[in-house]
């Protein structure tokens, strides 16, 4: 983990308003946050809740310990009752919202923070990072998974993030239903099948192919993958075979045009009697590349630079709002960005078939239920207690069924509408 505690990610200007809030008395008023996106991310048709599996154990552990509060006051960012308060700090709040794996849309109320306005307010960077990042990485990894049509995935982006955003991205990209990752961190830290094999640099090292592809056969015995294109691919799979034998598990390919060096690769190694062994692409995969290579014969896809970017959409572009104030709704009415007072909730309308139809936001009131009606929201933390929660593959499978509810032009890669439409209503 970072050395960086979850306090100081907190921004000065949610500090700024704490120190004011404090002098002035308002610190103290009940207050509602909500998390909440006002559009989609061009191109979207859905949006995929994500990283609150992490956000609670963050918020659980958020505090600010001697030496942040001693910064923090030497470089006059806050005064003494602000230091004061912020060593004491403990969320004592509630936090209400979507389930990790669920789907949401513009508008959707996806995460409700209740408490003070201080003890609310200090979490909204925190919150936000959090949420912007996963929701993102995984709505861009669904879409992969979707695309691959249920072929295998390995999230294999860790070389082109953040050291900390790499274990995030993967465990974002397992929740969307990617096989494995590469990352070890995210293997040890939330349980994630993990899978990889050598570089070009470990076929570069040796005299020749033969005696790389020896070496890696020979530690890791036939159950291991080939990178086979660090010289020549259709030489590096006779290479392969010639060393493994026919019953070599695997082969990677990670160069050249993937959907003309898959079906030639898959035509070697059946006329070498390989015709078990399998075929994993890589290179600057997204959901159009996986898309595009649906009719060849691949096996396995690996994904990195565009799972961890969010493939095009580094952010959900969430936001935290506040929308409640001692149980009297308040709004921003600014051009654009006017928000909906009142706490919200939802519920997921369906038909019988169970195919979703639309999505149902009541502010500071309760949606007139109907039969096949899924309440969306539940709770995360109350009164400063974490509940419990769900698994990650509890959440995996979630998201699986979440996407089996949305009608089919909901998971086309084109441009479109939202896959369901958002009603705000009045309460009864």
């Amino acid at each position: 983990m970072s050395t960086l505690g979850p306090a100081l990610l907190t921004d000065h200007y949610e500090l700024t308003m704490v120190r004011a809030a404090l002098r002035d008395g308002t610190a103290d008023r009940r207050c509602v946050f909500e998390v909440f996106s006002r559009r989609l991310p061009t191109g979207r048709r859905y949006g995929v809740v994500a990283g609150t599996g992490r956000l609670v154990e963050l918020i659980r552990d958020f505090r600010f310990d001697a030496e942040e509060v001693d910064f923090l006051r030497r470089t006059g960012v806050v005064d003494d009752a602000t230091a004061q308060w912020l060593t004491a700090y403990r969320f004592t709040g509630d936090i209400d919202g979507y389930a990790e794996g669920e789907l949401f849309f513009p508008g959707s109320p996806i995460l409700t923070v209740s408490g003070t306005f201080a003890e609310c307010v200090v979490l909204e960077t925190l919150v936000l990072s959090v949420l912007n990042h996963d929701c993102a990485t995984a709505a861009a990894a669904t879409r992969m998974v979707t695309a691959a049509r249920g072929r295998a995935l390995i999230e294999m982006g860790s070389r082109r993030t953040h050291e900390e955003a790499a274990v995030a991205a993967a465990r974002a990209a397992y929740l969307a239903g990617f096989r494995f990752t590469s990352n070890l961190a995210a293997g040890e830290r939330y349980g994630i099948p993990t899978a990889g094999t050598a570089a070009h640099a470990f076929t570069l090292l040796h005299e020749d192919e033969q005696t790389a592809f020896a070496s890696q056969v020979a530690t890791l015995g036939k159950d291991t993958t080939l990178l086979v294109d660090t010289y020549d691919i259709g030489q590096g799979i006779r290479n392969a075979i010639a060393v493994a034998g026919p019953d070599l598990r695997a082969i990677r390919i990670d160069s050249g045009d993937l959907a003309v060096m898959a079906q030639q690769s898959r035509d070697l190694l059946d006329s070498l009697g390989a015709t078990e062994t399998k075929i994993i692409v890589s290179g600057d995969l997204d959901e159009y590349a996986i898309a595009a290579l649906a009719a060849e014969p691949v096996d396995m896809y690996g994904a990195g630079t565009a799972v961890v970017t969010g493939s095009g959409a580094p952010t959900a572009s969430l936001v935290y709002k506040l929308v409640e104030v001692e149980g009297r709704p308040v709004v921003k009415r600014s051009e654009r960005k006017a928000t909906i007072g009142g706490r919200k909730v939802a519920v997921r309308r369906h038909k019988p078939t169970g195919t979703a139809t639309e999505e149902v936001v009541v502010p500071q009131g309760v949606p007139e239920r109907q039969p096949n009606d899924r309440l969306l929201q539940h709770t995360y933390l109350a009164g400063g207690a974490v509940t419990a929660q769900p698994t990650l593959d509890e959440s995996r499978e979630h998201l699986r069924q979440c996407l089996i509810s949305i009608p089919w032009e909901g998971l086309k890669l084109s441009a479109g509408d939202p896959a369901i439409p958002v009603t705000v209503v009045p309460a009864d």
